[in-house]
């Protein structure tokens, strides 16, 4: 009988036991579904054309946080705690600082939560857990501390491109706040997404062409016509059924943990331990796909996603999607796998922390990654070994890519190559956060002679270095610095300065994406 303790509703019960799966997690799925109702319910009868943004704020947060109590019963207070602690900031240490006493709050009491959860209370469940819905409100608290700062502080000469289309330019209201953070929509499972984007959406611009004009005000040219989700929504539940069937069918007959079974380890050949590392690996992966497709269907079904029109004039309701799966499943490269996973997170990292550092900007964005993930010590020998993969990957790719470019036949040969070496060392990779703890995690390495760690350091030790990324950004970065300097004093260099700025930006998006989007 599929029972666990749970702080959460016990309703379901019942149903737990009939499908043989905790209780926390069938509560997590039943309120999805709801969720999904609900969404539904609010773009027809809410939609904001009927109704308003007070309405939709009020019944979004309610919704929210009935979601919230019925999942985790009273550990959702931590969620009200947090939000509500981090707004008394916003407000009393004024836009100057604020955005940097509210990651320090933000990230620290998720800290705590996340200490007391693994090592106090439930080592080791891989169930829903309160902490999870933590981890994506101190995204949404530095978020958007970091864009009201950008907003009502920095001046617009200062900031990057895309920092001055998500600047927030007035103090949300306590109601706006705690809609954002809390609605019923991402409260669960996210995805994280920009508070201009929330409350465009919410006030129903969504659809409205507009243009940065002066000062960085929108100025609203015309109104699109409003496009349904409903084909995107259903597609993307399809999805979610396929990787539920997959996971629940196939997942539970290829545990990851057969791996540093001593039985197997002594008796399976290395081509059926290559094997199985994928297959089991790749068995974990629909967990990931259900929840999160779940979750961008659930925005989108409300009216929240909508991007634009791609070329051929179809909409596009992926603004907050948080992962490729055709992209990840067909990585022929660590970066490739890495730009599709969890795109959210990644561009969370990028905003807050890459791209406002001056010192090892990338060293601390993996520190940041490494801490909002949690405090399993798998976690962080996945991170570490991601890191030594990310690189010798690079330099191969740096030496040897040119050669096989053509003709057609010898490309086709280098990408099935790639597919395979990229697919294994991804799986490799990601053991120790699958499997959480220090032991297990040191028993397959063991049992597998630390092999890839030792070829990626062969790789660094051997291979020529070419001038990385990451050289070419600290000399641009010091351009850019001393370009502000002379904006300072001549305003003829202020388009230079922007230009550089934007420059800077894109370029570095690939290693910020590389390194910050280590999870998983």
């Amino acid at each position: 009988m599929a029972t666990t303790s749970t702080t959460g509703s016990t309703l379901l019960q019942p149903l737990s036991n009939a499908v043989q799966l905790p209780i926390d997690q069938v509560n997590f799925v039943v309120c999805q579904l709801f969720a999904l109702l609900a969404a539904i319910w609010f773009r027809t009868y809410l939609h904001s054309s009927k109704t308003s943004s007070f309405i939709r704020h009020v019944v979004a947060t309610l919704l929210g946080l009935y979601l919230a109590l019925f999942c985790f019963g009273w550990y959702a207070l931590h969620f009200l705690v947090q939000s509500g602690i981090s707004y008394c900031i916003m407000i009393i240490i004024g836009v100057e600082n604020m955005h940097n006493y509210c990651f320090v709050f933000a990230l620290g009491y998720l800290t705590v939560c996340q200490v007391t959860r693994v090592y106090i209370f439930d080592y080791g469940q891989y169930s829903a857990d309160f902490s999870g819905p933590m981890m994506i409100i101190t995204q949404k608290i530095t978020s958007l501390a970091c864009e009201i700062h950008d907003g009502m502080f920095r001046k617009d000469e200062e900031l990057t491109s895309s920092q001055r289309d998500l600047a927030v330019r007035r103090m949300p209201s306590l109601l706006e706040y705690l809609s954002y953070n809390c609605n019923f929509m991402g409260i669960l499972a996210g995805p994280l997404c920009s508070y201009k984007d929330y409350i465009t959406f919410i006030e129903g611009r969504s659809y409205h062409m507009t243009q940065s004009g002066e000062n960085g005000k929108e100025e609203t040219q015309y109104e699109r016509t409003e496009p349904s989700p409903n084909t995107a929504v259903i597609q993307k539940l399809l999805i979610c059924g396929l990787s539920l069937l997959f996971h629940l069918t196939i997942c539970t007959t290829l545990p990851v943990e057969y791996n540093i079974d001593e039985h197997f380890q002594a008796t399976a050949s290395w081509p059926t331990k290559i094997i199985y590392l994928y297959i089991s690996l790749l068995a974990a992966r629909p967990k990931y796909y259900f929840a999160w497709t779940l979750a961008d269907a659930i925005n989108n079904a409300a009216g929240f996603g909508f991007r634009g029109y791609d070329k051929n004039g179809a909409a596009r309701w992926d603004l907050i999607s948080n992962l490729r799966i055709q992209q990840i499943e067909m990585s022929t490269s660590f970066k490739m796998f890495l730009d599709n996973w969890n795109i959210q997170t990644a561009l969370w990292l990028k905003r807050v922390c890459y791209e406002r550092t001056s010192f090892s900007p990338t060293i601390q964005t993996f520190i940041l990654s490494a801490i909002w993930h949690g405090v399993y010590p798998g976690y962080y020998l996945t991170f570490l070994t991601g890191v030594l993969m990310t690189l010798a990957a690079r330099a191969m790719r740096n030496n040897f890519r040119h050669y096989f470019i053509e003709p057609s036949l010898l490309k086709l040969f280098y990408d099935v190559i790639t597919w395979i070496v990229t697919q294994v060392a991804i799986s490799y990779t990601v053991v120790p956060f699958v499997l959480l703890s220090i032991k297990p995690s040191f028993m397959f390495y063991s049992s597998w002679y630390y092999c890839l760690h030792i070829l990626g350091i062969l790789v660094l030790l051997l291979l020529p270095v070419k001038k990385t990324q990451r050289r070419k950004n600290t000399h641009e970065n010091i351009q850019l610095s001393q370009s502000k300097k002379f904006d300072e004093g001549e305003n003829s260099l202020g388009q230079n300065s922007f230009s550089t700025t934007n420059n800077v930006c894109n370029q570095n998006q690939e290693i910020a994406s590389r390194h910050s989007s280590l999870k998983q």
